[in-house]
């Protein structure tokens, strides 16, 4: 059923001569013109139409970031379909088509690679403040071994600042009120330094009260950037950039899920996990739920300390900074490219996000350079050649406490190197005809120096901190990219190619020997088309994919090996996973009149794990809930508790963070008024089916069917250089899950919610 369904999709893109594209056309701009526009691409290395880019893409313009209210990765999924982002305390998890990772502790990368002024980003606690005076945001989806390499299975996200301009003054203002005590002001000015040097400065503040009831799920930060253009020549140019975000505030909160506890909260109440009432459900659910004398006994696991209930006193507290130098020199045959860079990550936090703390202090600093030739777009050959260099040095602090039942405390010191080749061709078999070909080589070593302190039953509080234990990990990876494009027509493309992409293994936290595991791997096959017909007014792009995952990466709450030598709760990662997903997407654009625009992006996503199987662990011994089935258990430590694994097997299951249908609808109409002025009207809906958030895979941890509809009425002036903007998002006031998880020895689920209905003005002046 799975290959016919993916060949009905091809067979249909083939006909119509339609892949996936980009909101390339912003419904938005200020002066509406026949036919749609274009957005410039860099995601392949060099610049390009997106039309013309034979890679499956979703470009988003600065301008439609700003009028949807896109100020950080987690709501760019409102206008990408294929990508999931989950907040977690003081970490992100990106996700696109169901790859990625669940970013829960210092050892986590993401699968997705996030790359900010084309500097590659590693930790998940950074990719914040950075969207402001941007000229788009790109996300490639597939794996993207070839120009991208480490970490990025799924894909990638490209965040392009606006750069300097030479002999020019410009800038603009954007100020936003709304709901929840929203307001956040953005600047930025472009300044002329003599003939060849250019400054652009740009800042950013944002401070809005949360969106659950305890004060959690805010957002409060300050942000800065400049940038410096020295073009001392037409062929030479240098852009430094250096950029510095503050993130604060209580940061992302949890409910509790009442289809998971009897007497919860209801979702769209939004009763953050700390409020009395939450707190007054687990403790009545906890009332049934036998504990150890010391714990008082039946009933009162919550009430005597033994388990943690959630807390008002979390918060946010991080500094993130960095600098590069890109230096970009015609050399008459080529284009050479290269970006030295740096960056620091500092990131502090306390969160309640799986109903229990974890207080994390994180510091990361990372290296890299990265060098590139790239030919002209001339001659039967071009090509892209490069060499990349990365290094990292983080240490920090983890404290997770479920209470006076268990407690985990470490530290890992965590510094890894990455050196890589790669090379993308592209041959003109004909005018119209391309044969492409691209490899890369990666090697790549990791090592860690861990104390830990993991207490369980008789040692659950404060555990002595066991002797530091080292590990020293390498890879060598090759991966490669072939695919052939075809000029269809004048403004048709179409093409196939096979990819592949691998993350690196690493770490995760329990003593040696079983503490590792090893790299993923991900291989694409995908055929695509590229359309636009009636005079430019209509485009039609089609995608058709399938993917083989092998040895993944699956991250949950098992049973890890302590210093002591007894088994405890705590993080695992394992390469238990291996899946196939499949499916289809099909991309509208619609400009009909020069004031109208119409889009649809449809998704069609089947993924399924072939084989997952877990072991659980239970601090208790009681059994783990779990929507798969439980094969076997076994106790832990024989003799001391009565701590068990229970043997899961989840295969067959859903891939996660997987609708199988999404669709994703806009319009926008301009009026032309009499005074000059322009009044543009627009809405947009997204629509998705059910999904599991979590690999326990309980359908009390499953987000159900939903549609989120967001509309907008602007008014431009009459010399486009002001506009004043009404805006409402989520109109249905949906309390969408966006992440879920189960609480370890109660066994109740909490969750985080995607941001409810919220509405403000916003006005900007440009000049």
């Amino acid at each position: 059923m799975g290959f016919s369904t993916l060949r009905a999709g091809l067979m249909l893109g083939c006909a119509l001569t339609g892949v996936q594209a980009a909101h390339a056309q912003s419904a938005s701009d200020s002066a509406p013109q026949a036919g749609l526009q274009d957005i410039v691409v860099t995601a392949q290395r060099r610049v390009e139409s997106v039309q013309k880019a034979a890679v499956a893409i979703t470009a988003v313009s600065g301008t439609d970031l700003i009028r949807a209210g896109i100020s950080d990765t987690t709501n760019l999924q409102r206008l990408a379909p294929a990508l999931s982002v989950q907040p977690s305390g003081g970490t992100t998890s990106i996700y696109v088509r169901g790859v990625g990772t669940q970013a829960g502790n210092s050892y986590a990368e993401n699968a997705v690679g996030f790359n900010f002024n084309g500097v590659f980003i590693a930790r998940p606690t950074a990719p914040s403040g950075v969207y402001y005076d941007l000229q788009r945001v790109e996300v490639v989806k597939g794996p993207q071994g070839t120009l991208y390499g480490r970490n990025a299975t799924g894909g990638a996200i490209n965040v392009l600042p606006n750069r300097p301009k030479l002999g020019e003054v410009s800038g603009d203002v954007n100020v936003e009120v709304g709901n929840y005590q929203a307001r956040k002001a953005s600047a930025a000015i472009n300044l002329p330094l003599g003939p060849i040097m250019a400054l652009r400065l740009a800042g950013q503040v944002v401070d809005r009260n949360g969106y659950l009831s305890d004060g959690y799920d805010d957002d409060k930060g300050e942000a800065g950037r400049a940038s410096l253009l020295i073009k001392p020549s037409s062929n030479w140019s240098m852009t430094l950039v250096a950029d510095y975000y503050h993130q604060h505030g209580k940061g992302s909160g949890n409910v509790l899920l009442p289809s998971s506890v009897a007497g919860a909260p209801a979702l769209s109440a939004r009763i953050g996990g700390s409020d009395p009432r939450s707190v007054a459900a687990l403790q009545s659910y906890a009332a049934g739920v036998a504990g150890p004398p010391f714990c008082g006994g039946l009933g009162q696991l919550v009430t005597s300390g033994c388990v943690m209930a959630p807390r008002g006193d979390g918060y946010m507290d991080g500094d993130f900074w960095g600098i590069s130098a890109q230096t970009e020199g015609d050399l008459g045959f080529a284009t050479l490219t290269v970006i030295p860079a740096y960056r620091s990550s500092s990131s502090n936090y306390r969160s309640y996000l799986p109903g229990f703390m974890l207080q994390v202090s994180d510091r990361s600093k990372q290296m890299s350079l990265e060098t590139r030739l790239a030919s002209k777009d001339e001659g039967s050959l071009r090509y892209v050649l490069g060499g990349f260099y990365f290094s990292e040095d983080q240490s920090a602090i983890n404290y997770f406490s479920q209470g006076n039942l268990a407690t985990t405390l470490f530290n890992p010191q965590l510094r890894t190197q990455s050196i890589a080749g790669f090379g993308q061709l592209t041959y003109l078999v004909s005018p119209r005809l391309r044969l492409v070909a691209g490899g890369r080589y990666t090697h790549e070593t990791r090592s860690q120096t861990t104390s830990l302190a993991a207490g369980g039953l008789p040692n659950a509080v404060n555990p002595p901190l066991g002797a530091a234990f080292t590990g020293n990990l390498s890879f060598n990876k090759a991966t490669w990219k072939a695919g052939v494009e075809f000029d269809a027509g004048p403004r048709s493309l179409v093409y196939a190619n096979v990819s592949t992409g691998f993350k690196a293994g690493g770490f995760f936290v329990a003593a040696p020997p079983n503490n590792t595991f090893a790299p993923e791997m991900l291989t694409a096959y995908t055929l695509g088309s590229k359309n636009r017909f009636m005079g430019n007014r209509l485009q039609l792009n089609f995608e058709g994919f399938y993917w083989d995952y092998k040895d993944q990466q699956i991250s949950f709450v098992g049973g890890v090996p302590s210093s002591s030598g007894l088994y405890t709760q705590g993080g695992v990662t394992v390469n238990a996973g291996k899946s196939r997903i499949y499916g289809t997407e099909v991309e509208l654009r619609f400009a009909p009149t020069q004031s109208d625009q119409f889009g649809a992006t449809l998704q069609y996503l089947n993924g399924r794990y072939n084989s997952l199987k877990t072991a659980v662990f239970s601090n208790t011994g009681a059994p783990v809930p779990t929507g798969c089935t439980v094969t076997g258990s076994r106790l832990a430590n024989p003799g001391v508790n009565a701590a068990r694994f229970y043997d899961t097997d989840c295969s067959g299951k859903p891939t996660v963070y997987s609708p199988k249908w999404t669709l994703n609808l806009d319009y926008a109409h301009t009026f032309t008024l009499k005074n000059g002025m322009k009044l543009v009207a627009g809405a947009r809906t997204a629509i998705k089916s059910d999904f599991y958030l979590n690999v326990n895979f309980q359908e009390n941890e499953k987000q159900a069917a939903y549609r989120m509809s967001d509309a907008y009425l602007t008014l431009e002036g009459a010399d486009r250089r002001w506009e004043l903007t009404g805006f409402i998002n989520n109109i249905e006031d949906r309390a969408v899950l966006v992440r879920a998880g189960n609480r370890p020895i109660l066994n109740v689920s909490y969750g985080t919610l995607a941001p409810p209905r919220t509405y403000g003005m916003r006005f900007a002046y440009h000049f």
